[in-house]
């Protein structure tokens, strides 16, 4: 997950490769981590994980929906989470339940999570009936949107009355946002596959942060007509995994976080 270093010289004369490099950074990261939630030991995840909090709330509106729209489902990233109960969360499907993907990119279509897999071709409209859908999952989507009028009027149309929609976003205000929004576009690639190893150059895409904020947010729902919930949360600092120094940091400034600063925004919302 970590860039690795040219060799560097130990307390011995020996000189680590690029390979042996990386795996001491990944031990001292996995160290200060379990250090810091020493509750990983048991079940794999921390008590303030981002993904469990969002998850499980995802779930407990799941209910019944028979028709539930994956929007932006990527291909398929959180099948390869290392948490079985994570990926036992994230994954929509069930009995007598249609998963349907929806993405501009085909290369989607390999989603593992999905039954089915339907691509937005001119960006406006999406490929689905009006009140189609019972319930829509959009996860790390928002901050992409470049026509906010559009994307919520479209999920207004093809959500029937009483149908969930559920987000987890970045908070335009978080210090990974403004960090993103202070490095050129050109180098975005670069940067994120710096501090997140496992994300490919191929899946780091433009940024605009339109609908980011908690105000800007819940007032586009409820324009839509939505009732909604929009709150702020803070996890683990994995945007500093690349340096255990400052993933140790991290843990500390995150506990001290005031709301309107912390990284990630969660919206669930009703359709009226």
């Amino acid at each position: 997950m970590y860039l690795g270093e040219r060799g560097a010289v130990a307390s011995s004369p020996e000189v680590f490769r690029p390979a042996e490099r990386q795996q001491s950074r990944l031990a001292a990261i996995d160290q200060a981590s379990r250090r810091a939630y020493p509750e990983l030991e048991f079940g794999g995840f921390t008590r303030i994980d981002g993904t469990v909090a969002f998850a499980i709330r995802v779930q407990a509106l799941l209910g019944s929906s028979k028709v539930v729209i994956d929007l932006g489902c990527g291909r398929g990233w959180r099948s390869e989470d290392p948490c079985a109960l994570r990926v036992q969360l994230q994954d929509l499907r069930g009995p007598a339940r249609c998963v349907i993907g929806l993405d501009q990119d085909s290369s989607a279509s390999v989603n593992p999570f999905i039954d089915e897999f339907r691509i937005i071709t001119d960006g406006r409209s999406w490929p689905l009936a009006t009140g189609e859908a019972d319930f829509v999952y959009c996860d790390s989507v928002l901050e992409h949107v470049r026509d906010t009028a559009t994307f919520f009027a479209e999920l207004a149309r093809i959500l029937h009355p009483g149908g969930y929609a559920c987000f987890r976003t970045p908070n335009r205000w978080g210090y990974p946002a403004l960090a993103a929004q202070l490095i050129p576009s050109r180098w975005h690639a670069k940067t994120v596959s710096y501090a997140q190893r496992d994300r490919e150059a191929c899946d780091v895409f433009p940024t605009f942060y339109r609908c980011n904020t908690r105000s800007r947010l819940k007032r586009l729902l409820h324009e839509n007509g939505f009732d909604a919930c929009v709150y702020a949360n803070e996890a683990e600092p994995g945007y500093l995994a690349f340096s255990a120094a400052l993933f140790r940091l991290g843990t500390y400034v995150h506990a001290l976080l005031p709301p309107a600063l912390k990284s990630t925004l969660l919206a669930f919302a009703r359709r009226r």
